[in-house]
């Protein structure tokens, strides 16, 4: 899994692109009963993830398998990204929700995607800058000098210098490589000396191979980099005209997160049972450490402090990733969640 490559490859075109085709399946509205049951008829949706099934997404599985859902009329398909971006098939609203990021979506909605955030998946960000333990970069003012394999993402050169800026060493100094497709171990094997990754899984997936790395969050050194990712996502048009359905899918949602962060063990066997061709041992491993992340000190899952969505966004503006300002209030939205 490599969300942040995934991430590197979305642009606002794509977001904006019109005429997308609509994803077989999906209709958003309700589905008669092909039982004859007199029960009501569960109403069949899908909801994208953004890569590969990976413990980011434990909860919606969860949810699906625990059959909250279904309690709450819902007939959940978990799909995974085809060709069409997740987040533009949103923004044209073919599929009414996604697994998205919170500096994807601020820029989308920069160039004018109508796309809100209705719930952070995880309170704090987990991503950072990463180097082979073996290596002496314990803090990001030993990167200077140093090569940084980027994944060519609008924010990853802003990211590092700010972080590099804040320990008091030269940003300017390091040298950046495009690496393509090739990973964190594959990059640092082949004269790179840093990668972005989230610790959840790339960082627990090197301690697994025997090969542990020195990771400095970005988060650790300006408040404003404490941003969502990952976030889920729907849009404007179905937030106004489908309610109901955004408090139906939160709900059921919620609960499968809750679940998760109590239940590491059980959700990552759920997840596997999902996913069979996932590493069972790396599952584990990473569904012990994020559970408790999904909520941390945060009253309920999900929830979004405005006050992230104000910093990230005026940081984004400030560093010329965003052209023009983005309204952090119309971005995103906890009218939906449960006792929002």
């Amino acid at each position: 899994m490599n969300p942040l490559r995934a991430l590197a490859t979305l642009t606002t075109a794509t977001l904006l692109v019109a005429g997308l085709v609509s994803c077989g399946g999906e209709s958003g509205e309700p589905t008669a009963s092909s039982s004859g049951s007199s029960a009501a008829p569960l109403r069949k949706i899908q909801v994208s993830l953004d890569w590969t099934p990976n413990t980011n997404h434990t909860g919606l599985y969860v949810a699906k398998a625990k059959g909250f859902y279904a309690r709450h009329g819902l007939d959940v398909e978990i799909i995974q990204p085809g060709d069409a971006d997740p987040a533009a098939l949103v923004a044209a609203d073919k599929i009414p929700f996604a697994i998205g990021y919170q500096e994807a979506l601020t820029q989308a909605r920069s160039q004018g995607a109508p796309l809100i955030s209705i719930a952070a998946i995880i309170q704090h960000n987990t991503s950072g800058f990463a180097s082979p333990k073996d290596r002496p970069l314990s803090r990001p003012a030993d990167y200077a000098g140093k090569t940084y394999g980027s994944f060519g993402g609008p924010i990853e050169e802003p990211l590092l210098k700010t972080i590099v800026k804040a320990d008091g060493g030269d940003p300017d100094s390091i040298k950046t490589v495009n690496v393509g497709d090739a990973d964190f171990f594959a990059a640092t094997k082949k004269g790179i000396d840093l990668v972005w990754i989230f610790y959840a899984w790339t960082g627990i997936q090197a301690e697994l191979r025997g090969e542990p790395v020195s990771i400095q969050y970005v988060k650790d050194y300006d408040k404003a980099l404490d941003f969502y990712t990952p976030i889920l996502i729907s849009n404007e048009t179905r937030i106004a005209k489908d309610p109901q359905l955004v408090r139906d899918f939160l709900a059921a949602t919620s609960e499968g997160y809750d679940f998760a962060a109590a239940n590491a063990a059980e959700s990552a066997d759920i997840l596997l049972e999902a996913a069979p061709d996932l590493d069972a041992e790396l599952v584990k491993k990473s569904q012990e450490w994020l559970s408790p992340r999904y909520k941390d000190e945060a009253p309920r899952w999900g929830r979004q402090n405005p006050r992230i969505w104000a910093d990230f966004s005026k940081w984004l503006f400030d560093q010329k990733v965003l052209t023009v300002e983005v309204d952090p209030a119309k971005a995103f939205t906890n009218d939906f969640l449960p006792n929002g």
